[in-house]
């Protein structure tokens, strides 16, 4: 009996040893679970980035990390849902962005840890108690997307001279596009220009809301969130049809036709986010991370759309663009 229990040991662990997809190599994996806050096109080349860093550093995606995928269409209801079946899977860590989706992953569990790869106001959307001690299980980088809303309205009047009304198309149910706004409101008073809302709460909105816009502005600010990512080919194709130059969060929307954008490198901070997953993977915890800032801020211009809108564009203007598309 004892014999026969022995031989049974011995033959596990040799077809163990001898099967590297065996029950040790699946027991030792570190699944990733990744939650989208948009689409495979809005956000496919911000995960590459990622997944090739991921890769420098150690972990390359299918060979000693899985990583599990959900992909949430900039939908918050989508998110929860999404969210719940990752945490149920017991992944390692849980990678996301956009702050309403973190704020979907937050609630959903209070012990995988958390990485955003972009967060718009960490702190003020409550995702975070500080960027220099995040404490609980959620860290990450910040898009620092508050801070630049002035910048950008300085940036669409300096390319439109006299610009007095600005639509304004916003995703009002993302926390972060509120903190958005509010700053916004702030600079254009100090610019003298007239905001006028174009409200969205889902992708059906977008066309309603231009529509709404005719005769009515002279430029778009596209307040940045997942919702637009998830969407931009449509905004940038009404903006062009409505002949309105446009204000965009990221150079993505300018690369597919978008006039320009001023913000932080989006490619940069995921990136980045996956040398936060390195950390926690190998034992840090997300409460002793700080939340990091951008180091790459872009300004991306878009000469072919400008030509398209026929504006006559400063030279003061073009002189100051980190990138020009033309």
């Amino acid at each position: 009996m004892a014999n026969a229990r022995r031989r049974t040991v011995l033959v596990a662990a040799g077809a163990l040893i001898g099967s590297p997809r065996g029950a040790w190599a699946q027991s030792s994996m570190r699944t990733i679970g990744f939650l989208v806050a948009g689409t495979r096109f809005s956000h496919g080349q911000w995960v590459a980035a990622f997944v090739q860093r991921l890769g420098e550093v150690g972990w390359t995606e299918g060979r000693n990390v899985p990583i599990d995928y959900r992909w949430a269409d900039g939908r918050l209801d989508l998110a929860a849902q999404l969210a719940g079946e990752l945490v149920s899977r017991r992944v390692e860590v849980i990678v996301t962005s956009g702050s309403a989706v973190v704020a979907a992953v937050k609630r959903a569990t209070a012990e995988i840890p958390i990485v955003f790869a972009a967060a718009g106001d960490p702190v003020g959307a409550g995702l975070v108690a500080s960027l220099s001690r995040p404490g609980g299980n959620v860290t990450g980088l910040s898009i620092q997307q508050t801070d630049l809303a002035a910048k950008r309205l300085e940036l669409l009047r300096a390319v439109i001279p006299g610009l007095a009304r600005v639509g304004v198309l916003a995703n009002v149910g993302g926390p972060s596009v509120l903190l958005d706004l509010r700053e916004l409101e702030g600079a254009a008073r100090a610019l003298r220009v007239e905001l006028i809302p174009m409200e969205i709460r889902r992708g059906e909105d977008i066309a309603a809301a231009f529509d709404g816009l005719k005769g009515r502005a002279e430029a778009v600010y596209v307040a940045n969130d997942p919702l637009v990512d998830s969407h931009r080919q449509q905004i940038q194709a009404l903006a062009l049809a409505g002949r309105l130059p446009a204000m965009y969060g990221s150079r993505e929307h300018v690369e597919s036709g978008g006039l320009m954008s001023y913000g932080a490198s989006f490619s940069d901070l995921f990136r980045r986010a996956a040398e936060v997953v390195d950390k926690i993977l190998r034992g840090a915890k997300p409460a002793d991370l700080p939340v990091e800032q951008p180091t790459k801020f872009e300004f991306v211009f878009n000469l072919k759309t400008a030509e398209q809108l026929r504006l006559a564009v400063p030279t003061s203007v073009l002189a100051r663009v980190d990138r020009l598309i033309s």
